[in-house]
């Protein structure tokens, strides 16, 4: 058996695994770096803390049906924590017996904490865009204009977070627009005044005259444009620079390292990151919950950059 197994609902039926365990859940599971960086992290903790010794942190491959008997067995066997990854995040919320009040308007959980009754679902995937934004680019979401590229469940997750650590306005770019009118209906409760704004990225001064924002505004692709070579830019950095120079680029993804956005970016001069730092972030929040104890986001760091540079 290899050092970083993956496990399947059936071996819940006989779980033998001594310590403290937590998981990773998706489906498919073997492109996870979450084991590397978790028990990298659980390694350096246990140097000063003997209890974390005994922790370990596995993955499993869950199909989608299979998730509500998997969060039971997964209960039954004494699991601390979870973490979930697609197709995952959205369908646990259902079956969660209580929900951290940051994640309701977000609608997704990618964390999972133990407590004697069921699971208490988390979403630390904007604590660790903000936090990734903030130590990568400089950059703050409080007090800054964003735009928002895509209207899936990582685009509103984001757009939850820059509207509750008060963005100054949020422009959101989609070619769909009935997904893209969708997002704006549900994110206008949460907006508080803060302003709203939908485009189509092949038409941004066209499509229903949306106004961009003012120089400086920070850009944040949530959309799967990159993961590909052939995949189309999200959004045309240079005819936004033309109008409106940005204050930065993130793009979520981190596998390629470089997607062609990235490098338009720099060709233009701009600050930009990819969502490496975004992943060690949110992994280091859940460590935290689950352990209450300080993370080394370092060591989390090293692991997943090198794991990610094996491949």
């Amino acid at each position: 058996m290899s050092a970083d197994p993956i496990y399947t609902l059936a071996d819940l039926n006989h779980w033998t695994l001594a310590g403290t365990a937590l998981a990773v859940l998706g489906h498919p599971i073997q492109h996870s770096l979450s084991p590397p960086m978790h028990n990298a992290a659980l390694a350096r903790m246990a140097e000063s803390d003997p209890r974390f010794a005994s922790w370990r942190y596995v993955r499993f491959d869950i199909a989608p049906a299979d998730l509500p008997l998997a969060l039971e067995k997964l209960h039954a066997c004494g699991f601390l924590g979870l973490n979930l990854t697609l197709p995952h995040k959205i369908l646990a919320v259902d079956h969660v017996g209580a929900l951290d009040p940051a994640a309701r308007p977000i609608g997704a959980v990618n964390t999972l904490r133990r407590t004697a009754t069921g699971w208490h679902g988390y979403n630390t995937d904007g604590y660790g865009m903000a936090t990734a934004i903030r130590e990568n680019l400089g950059v703050e979401l409080a007090g800054t204009p964003v735009i928002l590229l895509g209207a899936g469940g990582a685009a509103r997750g984001a757009a939850v977070e820059c509207l509750q650590r008060g963005c100054t306005g949020l422009w959101i770019a989609n070619r769909t627009r009935a997904t893209l009118d969708a997002l704006l209906a549900q994110l206008a409760p949460l907006a508080n005044g803060i302003p709203l704004h939908g485009f189509d990225p092949s038409a941004p001064d066209v499509a229903g005259g949306t106004p961009l924002p003012a120089p400086g505004a920070l850009v944040i692709n949530a959309t799967s444009a990159g993961l590909k070579p052939t995949d189309p830019l999200p959004l045309d950095l240079a005819a936004l620079v033309a109008r409106a120079r940005p204050a930065g680029v993130y793009d979520m993804i981190y596998n390629p390292a470089e997607t062609a956005l990235l490098a338009q970016a720099r060709a233009l001069g701009l600050p930009a990151a990819n969502g490496l730092s975004m992943l060690v972030h949110q992994g280091a929040r859940a460590l935290q919950i689950w352990s209450e104890a300080t993370v080394p986001v370092p060591a989390m760091q090293a692991a997943v950059t090198t794991a990610l540079a094996a491949r």
